[in-house]
């Protein structure tokens, strides 16, 4: 009875609190299961309806109506203008939506805090329930429990709603049959307006009901959208009272855990989320029948020489000859003629429907560079040459801060570069590959403080210890596919996170780390403290990562790869160890982004815990987006791209840098659906060929086997 009563408010503080998750996380998921929209802008609606419930609040009944109806009005009509700003994304799958929509948080994150302004809002409450009320011997406060029994009773009539009336046969209809749907005389668009309207008034009103609960503020939002998709993931898509429960099991981790077991609190959750889904993959593993030409007895020494026998055919040297190649586009891969699915597969895996190989960045480079001895890889190394003079000259023509700033973007660039190579290649869209950036960075920040200063050391050791990171959680990785992948990951940056900041000894918690002695580019030599010295050592970093990234790409092992992410079902027909190559290439990835994360730390010379959060993650994945996702060049460009707004530009607008990166993210999405090489590249769809954003992440485009855009 002592440990019932010394924990029974915070229990009670559970259940309230969770049934306020309920709430939000009711229309995130009839946002996601039913109008198919990944939505990481549903806490900014929750926002919205707290700030406008909080500025409306009086202290009277009528202002909290008034605040009620206000809140969830301003939350519906922008998930109505949500739904239209999606649209044209239907056919480009869950990793547009998720970039597009977290560009429209952050712009809408900035316009609150302009109306409103940054402090946390007061919240006044009617007299009546602004008090306290006996609950088995102890004081509670009256405007929570009297939130309890509204929670309950929405939770009800939402399930009344969705299987008892037509309006609700029309929803599950949407999300089941919509063609069946439209047969019926319903307009399926006017359906998925109406969720995502309802869904952003589930959020809006949830956010006046619980601005006394959890107040607008900086941060609220992305604190409820995390905490909402935790729900989401754990209680599923096609029950209410599912994501009920699951609500009240998050709330009361969040409030009795804490009681409980303060030290393990901040992993739970995530912890949690990540065992389900890693459980829910083991159901859904990739085919592994055979395709109609069976196995082969030896595929990896097959197709090897398949690709040998392609090399040693393409005519080098010859004036046009890459022109004509392109140009004659033959139906079937060279060197495939009898060969076995998985050789097929990897060699003509992203043809068009013409047979012409995709184009990379190299396409339009000038005629004359073919001509030249070795033309062909002059036409593809051109783009690098061409970076790496403008990377070079970049210190004496910038000032200290700018030198410093691409320095960052650097160690930035190294991390979406990792990005590339499972997003575009391996075909794993992924939102935590700040995980192993986060122990490259904190590994160097401890081994300088250990003496250890020699810049090669600090990045081979931090590399090894991503690499041994990214073994670890792989497998938990590698078996899913699409929207899963990205809330594995997701869950895995954000329990990295939440070890940073509970193991202050190591990495200093909240406030980072900073004072520890500079790099050194060699032995014998000096630390680095100048802009130019820093950045100079930076690029050599980066030259050489980025050209063993391309080397390996390029190689039978890249091939490999890439065929597996164009058909991975007759590569595991074949007799492929899908899995191995898989987990091979996220290993490699999580090294490069330990390179990248020492390199931060070197160029910085501090390091806290929002170097290697959610949103740099984010940031990562955009300048994939920006650049091409299967364009390494790109992801640099893009990552450079991202710097100069959230540094540079924004220093002449302060304040505003949040603003700014959102309508990037938005214009993006929009204007470059296939990334900086869909510039280059020409226009695909003139010969039918799909392009990556046109399939969801769990049926990614492929690449032409051995194609790697520079």
């Amino acid at each position: 009875m002592d440990l019932l009563d010394a924990h029974l408010i915070p229990a009670v503080d559970g259940v309230a609190f969770g049934l306020l998750l309920f709430v939000v996380a009711a229309g995130l998921s009839l946002a996601f299961g039913t109008a198919g929209v990944l939505n990481l802008s549903h806490g900014t609606l929750y926002a919205i309806g707290a700030y406008t419930g909080a500025e409306l609040s009086d202290g009277t009944w009528g202002g909290l109506a008034l605040g009620l109806a206000a809140g969830t009005a301003a939350a519906c009509v922008a998930g109505a203008g949500l739904s239209a700003a999606t649209a044209p994304l239907a056919r480009r799958g869950h990793l547009a939506q998720a970039l597009l929509t977290f560009g429209l948080a952050l712009i809408g994150g900035d316009l609150l805090i302009q109306l409103f302004g940054a402090d946390e809002l007061p919240v006044r409450v009617p007299e009546a329930l602004d008090s306290s009320v006996m609950l088995l011997g102890h004081r509670y406060p009256a405007y929570r429990l009297c939130f309890i029994v509204m929670a309950v009773l929405l939770a009800a009539f939402g399930t009344w709603v969705l299987t008892r009336t037509r309006m609700g046969a029309a929803v599950r209809a949407a999300a089941d049959d919509p063609q069946m749907l439209a047969a019926t005389g319903h307009n399926p668009r006017a359906v998925h307006t109406g969720v995502l309207a309802a869904a952003g008034a589930l959020a809006g009103a949830a956010g006046v009901l619980g601005a006394p609960i959890i107040g607008p503020g900086p941060g609220t939002s992305e604190n409820v959208l995390m905490l909402s998709l935790v729900v989401v993931v754990l209680g599923g898509l096609r029950s209410l009272w599912a994501t009920f429960f699951a609500a009240v099991a998050v709330g009361e981790v969040q409030t009795l855990g804490v009681s409980l077991v303060p030290d393990l609190a901040p992993y739970l959750l995530f912890a949690a989320m990540a065992a389900v889904l890693v459980l829910r993959s083991r159901f859904a593993e990739p085919a592994t029948a055979h395709g109609p030409e069976g196995p082969a007895p030896d595929p990896v020494a097959r197709l090897r020489g398949h690709l040998a026998g392609r090399l040693r055919r393409r005519p080098r040297g010859t004036p046009g000859a890459a022109e004509a190649a392109e140009a004659s586009g033959p139906a079937e891969a060279p060197g495939t003629a009898g060969a076995s699915g998985a050789e097929r597969a990897a060699a003509t895996a992203g043809t068009d429907r013409a047979g012409a190989a995709p184009r990379g960045y190299g396409h339009r480079v000038p005629k004359w560079i073919g001509r030249l001895p070795g033309g062909t890889a002059w036409r593809q190394a051109a783009p690098l040459l061409v970076l790496l003079v403008v990377l070079i000259s970049l210190p004496a023509l910038l000032d200290a801060y700018s030198i410093s700033l691409a320095g960052s973007a650097l160690a930035l660039g190294l991390l979406a570069v990792s990005v590339t190579i499972l997003t575009g290649y391996a075909g794993l869209p992924t939102l935590g590959q700040t995980a192993p950036f986060a122990v490259g960075a904190y590994a160097t920040a401890n081994l300088a403080d250990a003496g250890w200063t020699v810049g090669p050391v600090q990045i081979v050791l931090s590399a090894l210890a991503a690499a041994v990171f990214s073994a670890v959680v792989g497998p938990a990785v590698i078996r899913a596919r699409g929207t899963t992948v990205l809330m594995i990951t997701l869950a895995i940056g954000e329990l990295t996170g939440a070890v940073v900041n509970q193991l202050k000894s190591v990495t200093g918690g909240a406030d980072g780390l900073v004072g520890f002695p500079a790099t050194r580019a060699l032995w014998g030599g000096e630390g680095m403290l100048e802009e130019s010295e820093l950045y100079n050592y930076a690029l050599v970093v980066a030259v050489v990562a980025v050209s063993v990234t391309l080397l390996v790409l390029r190689s039978p092992a890249g091939k490999l790869l890439t065929g597996t992410r164009g058909a991975e079902a007759r590569m595991r027909a074949s007799g492929h160890p899908v899995g191995r190559y898989l987990l091979v290439a996220h290993i490699c990835a999580g090294a490069l982004a330990g390179v990248g994360g020492s390199l931060m730390v070197t160029v910085q010379q501090y390091l806290s815990p929002a170097d290697v959060g959610f949103e740099i993650a984010a940031f990562a994945l955009l300048a994939v987006v920006i650049g091409g996702t299967t364009s390494v060049i790109g992801a640099l460009l893009g990552a450079g791209l991202i710097v100069a707004t959230r540094d540079w530009v924004a220093g002449s607008w302060p304040g505003h840098g949040p603003l700014l990166l959102g309508v990037l993210f938005v214009a993006t999405v929009y204007v470059l659906p296939r990334g900086l090489a869909g510039l280059r590249g020409g226009n695909r769809r003139s010969s039918g060929a799909p392009v990556p954003e046109d399939r969801p992440p769990s049926a990614p485009a492929p690449n032409p086997a051995g194609k790697v855009s520079p």
